[in-house]
């Protein structure tokens, strides 16, 4: 249905994005932000901002934002920061239905942004996206966020609170899939998963199936049409920052990211190198969900729901020379010394020596060690559970 003539239930209005009739206006006043401009010329030194105010100021649509201004900045930052962005099982998703595309959480920032990268050039209409109101520290970022079709998840509120802003969120979602008719991206779990053994948190599953109590959970979620993806790094630039904080946490388990942490992190992710990015898609789970007795315990359905899209994650990563290696040294053995060669090995062990250099505490040998260690845990676990999954 055309955005225009949809209502927005009132209940929605302070997550939804940007409606497009308010997109104007609220563009307005992003561009006259001091910080947003400063940003803007930080990440585009070539452009003159005025230039690029006068085209943010002729855009009239969340669409139109995301075709002319998103979609070229995501092809220069590719061109600069991967060797290559590649997809596989797309031709399994049908552009004209709606689904809930559930993924691991590798970026802050980038999960979303490639993913409607792929489905734009692709002919799909980009979609909405989940994120955290962590992460939206100033008001011009939520209300870029806004501006480019994404919706806010609560957090870091008391337990009614909390259960309130679930209800609220998952009935957001699933009007979005039902009524607007758009499709969604939502990670698997709340926050990265730093050590890439990705597994879908059971309170979020749970979560989904608010939106709609009077039916089961499995009827529920097969509302959302759910649709796991599996995204796969060859490099991930935040690994030494991911790894810092595993140590930050083993030295102090008081010890807490604050917004400066996610703003380095969110910096490092969009323009460090990743060398080759893949994005596997399954097919809907709809299918799978119908396999599950009516008659089973909730937890144990959620936990059954769980462990369907982790699988289909798991069995879908593209593995890299960089999974293959780690894992060997990891374990100390040569199971996969035929996928890679002694110079490749040796060029990784440099990678993640350097990749520790960059680290701006300062360390002792011990601590090097406990970073190398959990950087191996990260490029290792994508295989680990892959050779599990395929079984």
């Amino acid at each position: 249905m055309e955005e225009n003539k949809l209502v927005i239930p009132a209940e929605y209005a302070d997550i939804s994005p940007i409606s497009d009739k308010d997109f104007h206006n609220a563009m307005s006043i992003m561009v006259e932000e001091p910080m947003f401009q400063h940003v803007v010329k930080m990440l585009l030194p070539n452009y003159k901002f005025s230039d690029l105010k006068h085209v943010l100021l002729s855009l009239n649509s969340k669409q139109e934002f995301q075709t002319r201004i998103m979609l070229p900045f995501m092809e220069g930052l590719l061109a600069r920061t991967t060797t290559e962005l590649t997809h596989s099982g797309l031709d399994t998703v049908d552009p004209e239905f709606p689904n809930l595309f559930i993924t691991n959480h590798r970026d802050i920032v980038l999960d979303a942004a490639q993913l409607c990268y792929i489905l734009l050039k692709n002919g799909f209409r980009s979609c909405e996206i989940a994120i955290g109101n962590n992460l939206l520290i100033y008001d011009w970022i939520n209300k870029l966020a806004r501006l480019n079709k994404s919706f806010i998840v609560k957090r870091n509120l008391g337990r009614i609170q909390t259960l309130q802003a679930a209800i609220q969120l998952s009935g957001y979602m699933h009007f979005t899939i039902t009524q607007k008719r758009e499709s969604i991206w939502l990670a698997q779990r709340e926050g990265r998963c730093k050590d890439s053994n990705d597994r879908t948190q059971e309170s979020l599953m749970k979560m989904l199936t608010y939106g709609n109590r009077d039916v089961s959970i499995v009827e529920s979620l097969k509302e959302l049409n759910l649709t796991p993806i599996a995204i796969s790094y060859e490099y991930d630039p935040n690994d030494y920052l991911k790894a810092q904080e595993f140590l930050m946490k083993d030295k102090n388990p008081n010890w807490k990211k604050d917004a400066d942490d996610d703003l380095e992190s969110m910096r490092t992710g969009i323009a460090g190198h990743k060398g080759h990015v893949h994005y596997a898609f399954s097919q809907c789970i709809n299918d799978e969900l119908d396999k599950i007795p009516e008659d089973l315990d909730k937890l144990l359905i959620i936990r059954r729901i769980c462990n369907i899209v982790d699988h289909a994650i798991h069995a879908n990563y593209k593995i890299f020379k960089t999974n293959y290696i780690a894992h060997d040294i990891l374990f100390d053995n040569k199971d996969f010394a035929d996928r890679y060669t002694a110079d490749d090995k040796q060029e990784f062990l440099e990678y993640l020596s350097k990749q520790i250099d960059k680290t701006k505490i300062k360390l002792s040998e011990f601590d090097r060690y406990y970073m190398f260690n959990k950087m191996l845990q990260m490029y290792s676990n994508p295989l680990t559970n892959q050779i599990e999954a395929l079984k």
